[in-house]
């Protein structure tokens, strides 16, 4: 009797088993499912409006047939551009730091709290802060850097963590080794430490500009303009990106504009898959190095 019980109840485990398994796959495909669908029905629209005249031109509010991408496409380029600038040299420093010189100092704990609140902040309250800080208080204006400054800010947390992580998976070993040898504290981290673990630090540079990239909130607050006709030729420039003219396209009462919208988030997206590209590159010729 007790040997069928066990039986049963093995029987049931397996069921249950093959049902979780089951059950996770659908978690995994559904959502990725979905997501092709969604890609596929604007890769649809918009792909047929693209040429080079919707990539050079300047965007119009009456012809949607005439208007192109080019102030919005530099826009975003110009702040991709200056927010790495900022944001990986301050994230990677700060990473550095915390991990390996203010381990156990009631500093590096606070700083640690105030990262980990910050990595939940929504992109608009940044965008609030931008607006006070950098265009206001710093009176910098409704520009491009003040746009990436406040970029920085939003993806400051993200580099940081992923650096963090980055720098721990570094043996502790290969640290005394080079102690061991002589090397200072500074040396140790410039030769050993940083070429092991910048695979993981570029792995979260690529996480830290796709969420940039994508940005819309924080740049309305901080003044980018929805609707420009020129493009940025400088840091104190006025500025769009890619996100606000497609916002400022899908206002449209004209249906034809949402072609243009369509066809604007297919231009992101390459430009995004673009970048990360570059970065899968770098990460990979680091590793290289390494073995």
């Amino acid at each position: 009797m007790g040997r069928r019980i066990d039986i049963s109840r093995r029987r049931e485990g397996i069921l249950a088993e093959k049902a979780f398994a089951w059950l996770c796959r659908l978690a995994v495909f559904l959502p990725l499912v979905i997501l092709l669908w969604l890609l596929g029905k604007v890769v649809a629209t918009g792909i047929g409006r693209i040429d080079l005249d919707f990539l050079t031109e300047a965007p119009s509010q009456l012809d949607a047939a005439t208007g192109g991408i080019w102030p919005a496409l530099m826009g975003s380029v110009w702040l991709i551009g200056l927010t790495a600038a900022v944001s990986l040299p301050i994230g990677v420093g700060a990473a550095v730091y915390l991990e390996e010189y203010g381990k156990r100092s009631r500093l590096a704990t606070l700083i640690e709290i105030a990262i980990a609140n910050l990595a939940g902040v929504p992109s608009i309250i940044y965008g609030m802060l931008g607006l006070g800080l950098f265009v206001r208080a710093l009176a910098l204006g409704e520009t491009v850097l003040a746009g990436a400054l406040t970029l920085s800010l939003l993806v400051l947390p993200v580099v940081i963590m992923s650096s963090r992580e980055a720098l721990r998976t570094v043996k502790d070993a290969l640290r005394e080794a080079a102690l061991g040898l002589g090397a200072t504290r500074w040396q140790t981290t410039r030769h050993v430490v940083l070429p092991m673990a910048m695979p993981g630090i570029l792995t979260g540079a690529i996480l830290a500009i796709s969420r940039a990239i994508g940005e819309t909130a924080p740049l309305v607050v901080v003044g980018a303009v929805g609707f420009i006709l020129f493009a940025p030729d400088g840091v104190d420039s006025e500025y769009t990106a890619l996100p606000m003219q497609i916002f400022q396209w899908t206002s449209s009462p004209q249906r034809a504009f949402l072609v243009n919208a369509a066809a604007g988030i297919v231009v992101l997206m390459f430009t995004l898959f673009l970048l990360n590209s570059v970065a899968i590159l770098l990460r990979n010729r680091f590793q290289k190095r390494m073995y």
